[in-house]
């Protein structure tokens, strides 16, 4: 290990970061400065990678939880060899830059999760190393480990102190991760000053109880660093947490140490006196020795890389089935399934129908994993052919995840970056709360997870208005790229799993009941084509209708019973599966099933924000308050949600 080139990389981490920070007049100094000899040792001697092919499979996996941070790993992906330039990193912060505020998730290769968020960085981690614990189960053989890496992470005292970071920890040890590592940057620094206003607890022994090891040194020591992951490495059994002593912001003689240094600009005076103290020549200032100790391990690396993928070959020639199932796993395609059938007038929970859905969709697609809060039965996604993921069966596609709704997304998110699995988790609807915050980054990284949320309104009843949503449906509406499907039968409930499976570009929300509804006619021939627009003609009127009647979910069955009792006007009734996908459509499209011009009539048994733009406040018949405790139809007549008060007001004009 070549320390003294090392030295100069972190020196060079230290000298761009405070640079581009200073010329965006914004960011987080304190990270990058007080970590950099970690960077350096991490990007130079552990990670186990390829900056000529960033994509490569068995690569190592790094997190930076501590996301505001940022200047500190594209510092490190800048001079290791990805793709980001000097003058990526001179217009840092700025608009089209790949060097955001935070790191974001496609801005650049190398980066391989959005954070910011403090606490979801070290959960998605944990979703990464259990993909990795999978696939190595489910592809390696005695002859050829082709599934071999790790995932770091780099906690700071604020990713630790967030509920998420507990969650997900609690069960990486639960699960015996012990390929996961993460490093805690341990400057007892927060925004507001010493960690002792709010945050005396004893981590390490925190990280014992959950089943991890805790190691202990210097952020400054490369040698210590190197057997510390060594120590961790050796330990298969537990995930090791690596608890590295630092002082924040160091190099910045009158400001390291200190909370003023965590998340503003140096200033040009600190500066100057940073430069002089460190020995820094210039600004944006890269030391040739990096530039050269770089430039060495590149070809190391490639040789690495090159290395596998003939060791991958060799283990293709020797196992052709293995090898296909791999391509499955890692196309890009989705591979179609089956669903079941479901019979005209059968009454059955589209919960229920979904579980028949997943199991043939379980059958069909062989990467396909995931599992519920501690709600397998209520949420319905039993899967008992294909095991439980546990310490004892790596190889088992179920995961209980205990009742941990935030932990539960974020942990999917990372098993969905990771590559090779398709991700699904569940809890009730109104439990979307807790969750939301990953369930945006879904969104925002573009990742197809797929949230299973039953108990979708007011219907499910006794448990009362703690447990009936009302405000949820259009709550996750309003989240950009998040597809809401609300099935109102057990076809559609079909349809709606094939519509999320072979979605690729974000995330998709499928909202389900708790109660039974029938399985109902469709007026449309073709509606199994016409539902991907977001909706389609249930009850078709005779010409052009008096009145389109606009239902979701279980709420269409409501409508039909409705329209039957409509004298004099024509109605037609449609099924809006997913609003935020009908807006999208071309207006040919959108009038051929909701004429314009015609007076529309909503019907959903959550708020009606959102529904405005469809129908007239008075035309929208809706839930805007909490629910009562009692059987679901009895809450239902309470509120004045029955098809006598649609009727109503359908009749009203």
């Amino acid at each position: 290990m070549n320390t003294k080139a090392l030295e100069k990389v972190a020196l060079s981490v230290r000298s761009l970061s405070m640079d581009a920070i200073q010329k965006a007049n914004s960011g987080h100094p304190g990270l990058p400065l007080g970590a950099a000899e970690l960077g350096a040792i991490l990007y130079g001697e552990i990670l186990r990678h390829d900056p000529s092919d960033p994509a490569w499979v068995d690569r190592d996996r790094f997190v930076l939880s501590a996301g505001h941070g940022s200047m500190f790993l594209y510092s490190l992906l800048h001079m290791s060899g990805y793709p980001i330039t000097l003058d990526d990193i001179k217009s840092f912060r700025q608009i089209g830059s790949p060097c955001a505020g935070h790191p974001e998730y496609g801005a650049a290769p190398g980066i391989e999760t959005t954070t910011g968020p403090l606490g979801q960085g070290i959960a998605t981690a944990v979703g990464m190393a259990i993909a990795e614990s999978y696939l190595a189960s489910r592809f390696n053989t005695p002859a050829h480990q082709i599934i071999n890496h790790y995932t770091y992470t780099l906690v700071g005292d604020g990713c630790l102190q967030e509920g998420v970071a507990a969650e997900s920890s609690s069960l990486a040890g639960h699960l015996k991760l012990g390929k996961l590592i993460a490093f805690y940057d341990s400057n007892k620094i927060t925004i507001d000053g010493s960690t002792d206003l709010s945050f005396t607890e004893d981590v390490a022994k925190r990280y014992e109880a959950y089943g991890w090891q805790v190691l202990k040194g210097s952020m400054y020591n490369f040698d210590e660093i190197a057997s510390l992951v060594a120590q961790a490495k050796a330990e298969t059994n537990k995930p090791s947490l690596i608890i590295l002593t630092s002082i924040i912001g160091k190099g910045a003689p009158n400001k390291q140490g200190n909370h003023s240094v965590h998340g503003a600009p140096l200033g040009a005076d600190e500066i100057a006196a940073a430069r002089k103290a460190l020995g820094i020549p210039g600004d944006f200032y890269v030391a040739p020795e990096a530039v050269e100790y770089f430039a060495a391990k590149r070809q190391e690396w490639k040789k690495t890389r090159t290395e596998w993928q003939a060791q991958f070959e060799a283990w293709s020639r020797a196992n052709p089935d293995k090898r296909s199932e791999w391509d499955a796993y890692f196309s890009s395609t989705p591979k179609p399934f089956t669903p079941p059938s479901f019979a005209l007038g059968e009454k059955i929970a589209t919960r229920t129908a979904s579980n028949k859905v997943l199991v043939e969709a379980a059958r069909g697609i062989p990467n396909l994993v995931g599992g519920s809060a501690d709600l397998q039965s209520p949420n319905a996604v039993a899967l008992p052919e294909v095991g439980v993921f546990s310490p004892a069966n790596r190889n088992g596609r179920y995961i209980h995840f205990g009742i941990r709704e935030f932990g539960m997304a974020a942990i999917s998110n990372g098993i969905q970056l990771h590559g090779g699995l398709r991700a699904f988790c569940a809890t009730f609807l109104v439990f979307a709360d807790y969750l939301r915050p990953a369930l945006r980054l879904s969104a925002l990284m573009k990742q197809p997870v797929i949230y299973v949320l039953t108990h979708d309104s007011i219907y499910i009843g006794e448990d009362g208005p703690t447990h009936q949503p009302v405000e949820h449906l259009a709550s996750l509406r309003a989240i950009p790229n998040v597809r809401v499907l609300r099935p109102a039968d057990a076809e559609e409930t079909a349809l709606a799993w094939t519509m999320a499976l072979e979605r690729t570009d974000g995330p998709t929300v499928l909202a389900l009941t708790r109660q039974n509804v029938p399985v109902f006619a469709k007026a449309d021939p073709d509606w199994q084509e016409t539902i991907r627009t977001g909706a389609y003609i249930v009850k078709k009127s005779s010409g052009t209708p008096d009145v389109v009647l606009i239902a979701t979910g279980s709420e269409v069955s409501l409508a039909l019973a409705a329209a039957e009792k409509i004298q004099g006007k024509q109605v037609q009734v449609v099924s809006m599966i997913s609003r935020e996908l009908f807006e999208q459509q071309p207006e040919a499209v959108q009038n051929a099933i909701v004429p314009s011009g015609v007076r529309r009539v909503v019907v959903e048994a959550g708020s009606r924000m959102g529904w405005e733009g469809w129908a007239k406040r008075e035309d929208i018949l809706s839930v805007d308050r909490f629910g009562e405790s009692g059987p679901g139809d009895k809450v239902a007549e309470h509120l004045g949600f029955t098809v006598d008060a649609l009727v109503s007001i359908i009749n009203r004009a």
